[in-house]
């Protein structure tokens, strides 16, 4: 039996509902748009991280796969750590509920937490982020920038090059 019908099945078991074979489609189409998960909404990020990831230091490299961090959840441990935010205020800034942040804020410190015992690699991966403005990182000194929009040019700030890679 397809997933269809069964979905058209458990739809008429729950519903005590009658329908002729003509109108099957029709309600197929409905049960499913009904079943369908909600979208994602992008978390919003002040600043992409500064760095790529981490190593552990001082022990044999076990060849693990490396934890990654994406960047709402760097995000929310900066602001709950670091910035020392409580979690309604952090989550009004990233543009969610605050039980979208604290299920963040604790896979977070879950895979800050398994990095560390089981000496792994962090590395830092974009995730459903944004930011207001874009970033940019000079390739020759390595800073990072957004472009004012009066300028309009990708040019670094500091160096003054134009070697540069959009970040995020």
């Amino acid at each position: 039996m397809s997933t269809l019908k069964i979905h058209f099945f458990i739809l008429q078991q729950t519903y005590k509902l009658e329908f002729d074979l003509l109108f099957e489609n029709i309600l197929i189409i409905f049960a499913l748009y009904l079943f369908m998960p909600r979208n994602r909404t992008l978390r919003k990020i002040n600043a992409p991280p500064r760095f790529g990831g981490y190593r552990p230091y001082g022990c044999p490299f076990v060849n693990n796969e490396p934890v990654n961090l994406l960047y709402e959840e760097y995000e929310a441990i900066k602001l709950a750590d670091y910035k020392l935010m409580n979690h309604n205020d952090a989550a009004v800034l990233m543009g969610i509920s605050r039980a979208t942040f604290a299920r963040i804020y604790e896979k977070a410190r879950r895979k800050i937490a398994l990095a560390l015992v089981e000496t792994r690699e962090i590395s830092t991966k974009c995730g459903s982020s944004f930011t207001e403005k874009e970033w940019f990182e000079c390739k020759e000194c390595h800073a990072r920038f957004t472009i004012h929009s009066n300028t309009g040019k990708e040019e670094c700030p500091l160096c003054k090059s134009t070697h540069t890679t959009r970040v995020i």
